[in-house]
């Protein structure tokens, strides 16, 4: 992509953003993700009514009398986007193209993580781990990363999200939010998504377009495979072959709902023909009633 078109793009991308995280933020403070969690502070004698759990056994057996953990709630986050930029996500039948919503979620997710001065990284993810870039806060840190995203197309063909859930469990020291965006078209094995969401709070938005599941009346038709380039003529006019089509989308989606449930991650889906705004207010909303944050 040339560099003053890139360079559009990103600034069309901040515009944006920054206006629908204004509107995130409406009438509230805080900012969404609060209640991430707590952090280990310090020891103190334990008094009556402290819950037995936060006793720390060691200090207590080293000092002869009861002492308990005080936690205080994280003051840093960080925010890990990682994003599939797979060939599948070229594709799109309405107003936008997966790959392009899922660069908008990522500057609107990171537009709210920078308003609290959390940190923000990225991972960019196919057939294997393409590029990744470390958090850090601040306004050019995230330009930089949206002109990463929208300008690096993938090495290794194919869909492989497991490589980069394994990356991410060696590489992310301190407990943090991932927001994974992907339209899963991949076979997911629980076990990585499993020791991924019990490190890290994960949510899975999960890009889907009316097209994923239903064929058009079109008569003959060349579909192409965007990841392995296959073409093939198919009969559109053909009831079979469109319930046939319509069942395996089905099912795959539905294997990589299964198995994001198995970890304990809530899939958030993401539509290419809806305004994806109202998805994300539900979705930080139920977040915060589960944390028992008003």
């Amino acid at each position: 992509m040339a560099t003053a078109e890139l360079l559009r793009k990103v600034r069309r991308l901040e515009i944006r953003s920054r206006r629908l995280v204004e509107d995130l933020f409406s009438g509230n403070s805080e900012s969404v993700f609060k209640g991430r969690g707590v952090e280990f502070e310090e020891v103190r004698p334990y008094v009556p009514g402290d819950e037995v759990r936060d006793i720390d056994w060691n200090v207590t057996a080293r000092l002869g009398a009861p002492y308990v953990k005080r936690f205080v709630e994280e003051r840093e986050l960080t925010v890990m986007l990682v994003v599939d930029i797979s060939r599948s996500m070229h594709f799109g039948t309405s107003a936008v193209a997966k790959r392009e919503l899922a660069a908008e979620l990522c500057a609107v997710l990171g537009f709210a993580a920078m308003r609290n001065n959390d940190r923000v990284g990225l991972v960019l993810a196919g057939g294997d781990v393409e590029h990744f870039v470390r958090p850090a806060r601040g306004r050019t840190h995230l330009l930089r990363m949206l002109r990463d995203l929208l300008n690096t197309e993938p090495e290794t063909p194919g869909t492989r999200l497991g490589h980069a859930a394994r990356f991410l469990t060696r590489t992310l020291r301190r407990r943090g939010l991932v927001f994974w965006i992907s339209d899963f078209e991949d076979t997911l094995d629980p076990r990585d998504w499993r020791v991924l969401s019990r490190r890290h709070e994960l949510t899975a938005l999960a890009l889907r377009d009316p097209r994923d599941e239903q064929l058009p009346r079109a008569g003959w038709v060349t579909f192409e495979d965007l990841e392995s380039g296959e073409r093939r003529l198919v009969d559109t006019h053909s009831e079979a072959v469109r319930r046939a089509y319509q069942q395996r989308a089905r099912e795959r989606r539905r294997a990589a709902d299964a198995a994001l449930a198995k970890a304990q991650c809530p899939v958030v889906e993401i539509r290419t023909d809806r305004p994806y705004f109202p998805a994300l207010m539900r979705h930080f909303g139920s977040r915060h009633m589960r944390k028992g944050v008003a």
